[in-house]
């Protein structure tokens, strides 16, 4: 039997969201249309909406439901990015081309600041974090000082790796004065801390519904009524800034998985079970690994979250090492074209490249058990042996800025 500690990655959906998702399926209307199956579809979607807009504590019209969190991401800052400029006044002579961030941003993010470096003349400018994952708010202060000449801002509400949680509050009140929309990705945050995109002062929110047991493949942007965007997508009016028919089957799942995250955020013994379970997962690991080094902030962090790095040893290779023993966790770093990378987020912490390979995610869920977690940390010590043994793998240098 396979124990799942990946929840970071992707949550399983529950026994009640897959039956109202293949509920949904069913249901034959495009919800644009007049007709009375398309307003019974339109219903669904409309009733969808107003429960995801609750977990974040939102308006319902502005939620923008997308594909997934990605695209919610693109849309967020290339949308906001556009809108700041004057007409005709983009690339290569942006009037605003400056855009704050941080370097352990996720990839959807870092990409797409690059993008619009590459092809939109934007400027990034790189915010320090601090060794457990803050981003500065000195720094970010110094860099908001100055010409009108900031498009925006954005920042994780929570490190998907570490599992720090950025003061959003403070973020965006520091760039409110200046009149400098934030954006913000809360795709790892939902479900596992209070949302509430109203107080935030937030321009715009992104989320995602597989990370809280919803489907693959939607997600939604929480968009401020008083931000301006600029669409990603043409072809027609469905919502205020997305084209294309929408996704209501996704929308339903997504709304019976927020419904369900919603009311264990408000069991204070849920939460304090997870919490309890995750100081258990970090107290054993560096009992029987000593040189194991937790990081992120030890209480400012996801209830669900631990991450470590281990001397000597490849991210991967302990990641296999524990799936052949039984055990699904992550590296919570990148891998492409099959070339290992370094943790772009430790890296961005600090933290040398050799030592950032070493690098393991373990993230629980609201059915983590005691005994799922007890049974990792017993069988951890042999796999970091093993990992040790093995060596590292050629590394290239990946940068992160």
């Amino acid at each position: 039997m396979v124990i799942y500690l990946d929840h970071a990655a992707t949550t399983p959906m529950s026994p009640d969201v897959l039956a109202a998702y293949v509920s949904a399926l069913a249901v034959v209307g495009n919800p644009s249309s007049i007709h009375s199956q398309g307003q019974d579809a339109r219903r669904m979607l409309e009733e969808a909406r107003e429960t995801v807009a609750s977990l974040v504590g939102a308006d319902p019209i502005e939620v923008v439901f997308t594909s997934g969190g990605t695209e919610a991401v693109n849309l967020a800052i290339k949308g906001l990015f556009w809108a700041r400029q004057e007409p005709g006044a983009r690339s290569p002579a942006c009037r605003r081309p400056r855009i704050l961030l941080t370097g352990a941003e996720h990839h959807a993010t870092l990409d797409s600041v690059r993008w619009l470096a590459e092809h939109e003349g934007a400027v990034l400018e790189w915010i320090p974090v601090t060794p457990l994952g803050h981003m500065s708010l000195p720094a970010l202060a110094a860099a908001l000082d100055g010409e009108d000449d900031v498009a925006l801002v954005t920042t994780l509400w929570a490190n998907n790796e570490v599992g720090t949680t950025q003061p959003i509050a403070e973020i965006a009140a520091a760039a409110a004065a200046r009149g400098i929309p934030v954006h913000s990705d809360a795709i790892a945050a939902l479900g596992q801390v209070p949302i509430d995109f109203a107080a935030s002062g937030l321009a715009a929110l992104s989320v995602s519904a597989h990370k809280i047991g919803g489907p693959v493949g939607v997600g939604a942007l929480v968009v401020s009524r008083t931000a301006s965007l600029t669409p990603l997508i043409h072809g027609g009016d469905q919502q205020r800034i997305r084209a294309g028919t929408q996704n209501v089957a996704g929308a339903v799942a997504f709304a019976a998985a927020a419904s369900a995250a919603g009311r264990w955020l408000e069991s204070a013994a849920g939460r304090e079970r997870l919490v309890e379970l995750r100081n258990r997962l970090i107290a054993g690991v560096l009992s029987t690994v000593p040189h194991a080094v937790l990081h992120g902030d030890r209480w400012l962090r996801l209830p669900g979250n631990a991450h470590f790095t281990f001397e000597g040893c490849e991210g991967d290779s302990l990641l296999f090492l524990l799936d052949a023993a039984g055990f699904s966790v992550s590296t919570g770093s990148a891998c492409r074209a099959g070339v290992t990378e370094a943790s772009h987020v430790l890296i961005a912490m600090g933290m040398s490249e050799p030592d950032a390979h070493g690098a393991l995610r373990i993230s629980l869920g609201p059915d983590s058990t005691t005994d799922e977690v007890d049974a990792l940390v017993a069988a951890l010590p042999r796999v970091v042996a093993q990992a040790q043994a093995a060596g590292f793998a050629a590394r290239p240098r990946v940068p992160f800025a």
